[in-house]
């Protein structure tokens, strides 16, 4: 039998490391990010390392050890700091951007469908009914979230092994990439075939939309704020660590290196094998397709490499891209399905229960049945409204995946912006400091919230910039309409509980 000792064991400098690595690190944030921006991708993962992951990932650490065992998560760091008004709005911001990420992967799930039957994207050329190409994509994200969510309020034992075979089969995918570039490279005799021209192939991208504008490389910063996305989660492992003063800041910025390192190489991978003109600049490519091409073509120049015949290599390329079709199924799925009830189950126990008109607020077997069938339809809805909105399918995954981006990285202000508010009050025990005073707090807050307000700034305007006015209102609209949703709320919960507002 195992003593008390071992079962309470604290986490080491390693497995830190490696616990927030497997947070944060996303295989199809590679992919991605070489086909907007090439080799040139590799500097802003840097950038924003350096001025958004390592602090933010500290102030959370922070915020996690002195709320340990508030129940109600980051509603708890930021109206504690701040107040419950301010918390209330910037926690539904963070629940609204799971409502985008659901609007993006319901759309955009389809594409590894059609690799794991086809071998390949065959979704642009899908058509029924008089239907085609997004609104086809939009019909059965709709009828996607109707079954989640029908199947999610009768419980969850049967997807869990969905789930678990899904994130082993990505994981694998980088394994895959990594021994699959090296083979590439040696067969090639060292040749890339996305070559490096000096420091100009991290400063150019090849991407002709890039080249010379500014505001669109800026813009890109979103892109590598999304990667490092999660870090709020490690909020609580603080106390889980050994001498957490020293090793926890160290976990941090080894795993902040290991992720932007593990990111930075793996676009080097891709250039490899991947031409960047001759691959991913054509029509039929976009980013929901993005990540498909590429481990297509890795496994068609796996065999051109090795001197196999073209109709071998093409079948080596749709063999990879059913694999990384159904990997990437499964493991949709199995997020869906747990995305599906987790966060509106944590803003629904996280704050006041009054706060929730009606019936939504109730729960049956452990979940917000009604609220889920509530969010089912606005998750409809927006679908219905993106897909019938007359783009093509380049332009659909466009506003898919910047909605996504900008929705994601937006809750970050608000927490960031409640840390100098955390620090000032005394009366909070703090068991784990890194920031030892208020003026190192306050200006990597503005560090921060400079980081993530610009590149979203950047990001909403480029394509207005460049005539794409859809992907702008989209990307604005959403966040506009929540925090106004939330303040209406929280407005009406004060009028009817007076003298009850700071009490759940």
């Amino acid at each position: 039998m195992k003593s008390s000792t071992s079962l309470t064991k604290k986490l080491t400098l390693i497995p830190l490391s490696l616990m927030i690595f497997t947070t944060v690190y996303g295989f199809n944030n590679i992919p991605r990010s070489f086909y907007k921006m090439g080799y040139a991708a590799i500097p802003w993962y840097i950038f924003s390392g350096i001025t958004f992951f390592i602090p933010f990932a500290l102030m959370v650490s922070e915020f996690g050890s002195a709320f340990k065992k508030e129940k109600g998560g980051i509603y708890s760091w930021m109206e504690k700091s701040i107040g419950p008004k301010f918390a209330f709005v910037g926690t539904f911001m963070w629940y609204f951007s799971y409502i985008t990420w659901m609007v993006n992967v319901a759309s955009g799930m389809w594409v590894p469908v059609s690799n794991a039957i086809f071998g390949k994207d065959t979704t642009q050329n899908w058509a029924f009914f008089g239907l085609k190409g997004p609104q086809v994509l939009g019909v059965l994200a709709i009828i996607w979230i109707l079954v989640v969510t029908y199947t999610s309020t009768k419980g969850l034992d049967k997807i869990k092994k969905v789930t678990s075979l899904g994130g082993t089969s990505v994981l694998l995918l980088n394994v895959f990439l990594w021994i699959g570039a090296v083979a590439v490279f040696w067969g090639n005799h060292g040749n890339l075939k996305q070559p490096i021209m000096g420091l100009n192939s991290f400063i150019q991208t090849p991407n002709p939309k890039y080249t010379g504008d500014i505001i669109a490389s800026l813009a890109f910063v979103v892109y590598a704020l999304f990667a490092y996305g999660g870090i709020e989660a490690i909020g609580g492992l603080a106390d889980e660590t050994e001498s957490p003063e020293k090793t926890f800041p160290k976990g941090i910025l080894f795993s902040a290196i290991i992720i932007s390192v593990g990111y930075s190489i793996g676009i080097l991978l891709i250039g490899i094998f991947t031409n960047w003109e001759t691959v991913m600049g054509i029509k039929e490519v976009n980013l929901g397709n993005a990540s498909y091409i590429v481990m297509s073509n890795l496994g068609y120049s796996i065999g051109t490499a090795f001197g196999a015949s073209e109709n071998i290599a093409m079948s080596l390329g749709r063999g990879v891209a059913r694999y990384v079709g159904l990997s990437m199924f499964l493991a949709l799925s199995g997020a869906f399905f747990t995305l599906m009830y987790s966060p509106l189950k944590q803003i629904i126990e996280g704050t006041p229960s009054k706060l929730w008109p009606g019936k939504i607020g109730e729960t049956k077997n452990g979940l917000p049945i009604n609220a889920m069938w509530i969010q089912a339809t606005i998750v409809c809805i927006i679908i219905g409204l993106v897909a019938f909105g007359g783009s093509s399918m380049a332009t659909f995954f466009n506003i898919l995946v910047s909605m996504t981006n900008v929705a994601m990285t937006l809750p970050y202000v608000f927490i960031t912006l409640a840390f100098p508010y955390f620090k000032k009050k005394k009366e909070i025990t703090k068991p784990f400091i890194i920031f030892k005073t208020q003026g190192s707090a306050n200006f990597w807050t503005c560090i921060v919230v400079l980081t993530i307000g610009l590149a979203n700034l950047f990001c909403i305007i480029q394509p207005a910039i460049e005539g794409d006015i859809q992907t702008t209102i989209w990307s604005i609209i959403g966040p506009i309409i929540f925090s106004l949703v939330a303040w209406l709320m929280y407005k009406s919960y004060e009028k009817k509980n007076k003298s009850n507002v700071f009490k759940n």
